[in-house]
């Protein structure tokens, strides 16, 4: 059982997303609730359907909905959410919420979790990680008080070890 009732998953566009559909299942069965956002690149490699069907749940993937003119989804998500957890954390979120750039769903609720702890699962090709300026973006995070978990190594989408 998880202590944290109200998890926030935040899935981004790398190929580890379908990962993420697998974790939402874990955490809803140890008896969290989950709520999904998803960007735009994560909807490329899963569909929302997936993680509607294992958290029971509606998944968001828009800033705007096709019925609002104007869209709070953002600010009612950081109010629900206990605990925010990004799976994967792409180079691009990790720069985005290290620099305050909020241009997608995704990002504008993750700047309005501030003082909710978060959780950052990096998952992306080994010399992107390596490279000085996601270092220096996860230290920024980090010194804020972010939490890092991973990357894992294993098998690359490029087929090389990392």
């Amino acid at each position: 059982m998880v202590e944290t009732r109200n998890i926030l998953l935040g899935v981004t566009g790398g190929v580890a997303a379908y990962k993420a559909v697998d974790l939402a299942s874990k955490l809803t069965a140890a008896g969290a609730a989950v709520r999904t956002v998803m960007t735009e690149g994560a909807c490329r490699f899963v569909g929302p359907k997936s993680f509607e069907a294992v958290t029971r749940a509606p998944v968001f993937t828009t800033l705007w909905s096709a019925t609002e003119k104007h869209s709070s989804a953002h600010i009612a998500l950081a109010d629900w959410a206990d605990l925010v957890v990004v799976a994967p954390a792409t180079a691009n979120i990790l720069g985005k919420v290290a620099h305050g750039i909020c241009d997608d769903l995704l990002s504008v609720t993750l700047c309005a979790c501030w003082g909710t702890p978060m959780l950052f699962a990096p998952a992306m090709n080994s010399r992107m990680w390596a490279n000085p300026i996601v270092q220096a973006n996860v230290a920024t995070l980090t010194k804020l008080g972010f939490r890092m978990v991973g990357p894992a190594t294993g098998r690359l989408a490029c087929g090389t070890e990392g």
